[in-house]
């Protein structure tokens, strides 16, 4: 009886202890601080259509300053793209398809690029994928896309999620770059820090203790049982 009842309790601590585990890990999984803000920026545009004019393709750098202090520091980005012509329908109209991955374009030995948005201790990163038009006629280039985070500095460590955006620039043929507004959509998540080692420790020694206390009463009332008898 003594041994069936001790079993019993070893057996109850360490049920409780597993499901405690198992409330931690899912605490943890379903734990993010999420962020949702919009920032304007002044953007400052530049192609390059010598890079690969045989394919179509051009190189972009679009570099932005917020309009005002942004959330979180994030006043500067930097973004870098290979763009793909799109069939010709109207003379005056060029189309683009812009990504920072160069195999999108079957360009398998160019550099890979990245997005970067910055400012302080605060950064994020991510990869492009966006479409333009340039409008020789009127003199503006059009676009928008998305940019799908993958990491981070700061709080935005581990960083996933989403920023999406619409631009227009003035056209400048002159060489130097082409100004305008984007304006940036952004939803970030990132992981919280759940101390998921001290709280199953802590239980783990709670249940220990409380079952050594339960086999020394036991211990010492079978003694006393035995010396009177």
């Amino acid at each position: 009886m003594f041994g069936s009842r001790i079993g019993w309790l070893i057996t109850a601590t360490l049920t409780i202890v597993s499901l405690g585990s198992n409330m931690q890990s899912a605490k943890a999984q379903d734990n993010y601080n999420n962020y949702t803000f919009s920032v304007d920026y002044n953007t400052f545009v530049t192609f390059d259509p010598t890079f690969r004019p045989d394919l179509g393709i051009i190189r972009a750098t679009i570099k932005g300053e917020s309009t005002k202090p942004a959330p979180y520091g994030l006043d500067f980005f930097l973004s870098d793209d290979y763009g793909k012509l799109e069939p010709i329908e109207n003379p005056s109209i060029n189309k683009y398809t812009f990504n920072s991955n160069p195999s999108v374009f079957g360009l398998e030995d160019e550099l890979a690029f990245s997005d970067r948005y910055y400012g302080g201790a605060n950064e994020l990163f991510g990869k492009a994928s966006d479409s333009a038009e340039v409008n020789f006629a009127e003199g503006f280039i059009k676009g928008g896309g998305t940019i799908t985070i993958f990491g981070g500095t700061g709080l935005f460590q581990n960083a996933t999620g989403t920023i999406t955006f619409t631009e227009q620039d003035q056209l400048n043929t002159s060489g130097t770059p082409s100004q305008g507004l984007a304006k940036l959509n952004f939803t970030l998540q990132t992981p919280q820090k759940v101390p998921e080692p001290t709280a199953t420790t802590s239980l783990i020694g709670i249940g220990l203790i409380g079952a050594s206390l339960v086999i020394s009463r036991r211990y010492k009332k079978s003694s006393l049982s035995r010396i009177i008898n």
